[in-house]
């Protein structure tokens, strides 16, 4: 399954050692790419620092996070995004 659509920069800042899951990375999206649907075991939380990105919890309603925004994703959901709606 490829994880992203369309042009994405993935650069990894930190990573824990075992047993840690704590991972800090920085992802870059060109516009218009995106990621598939996927889930993350124990949530995610995502901070925006600059441009406007669009998250969504399976079923829930889509999020637009702007510079500053910190959103997570509660644990074993599915995140992604279809088609992007039009943001203003």
């Amino acid at each position: 399954m490829e994880v992203f659509t369309g042009d994405v920069w993935f650069d990894v800042v930190a990573a824990g050692q075992e047993p840690s899951r704590m991972r800090v990375n920085v992802v870059r999206f060109a516009p218009g790419a995106r990621t598939a649907w996927h889930c993350h075991a124990v949530g995610q939380t995502l901070h925006v620092t600059e441009g406007i990105g669009l998250v969504q919890s399976r079923g829930g309603q889509v999020v637009v996070m702007r510079p500053g925004d910190t959103v997570h994703t509660p644990r074993a959901s599915g995140t992604g995004t279809g088609p992007p709606p039009t943001v203003s």
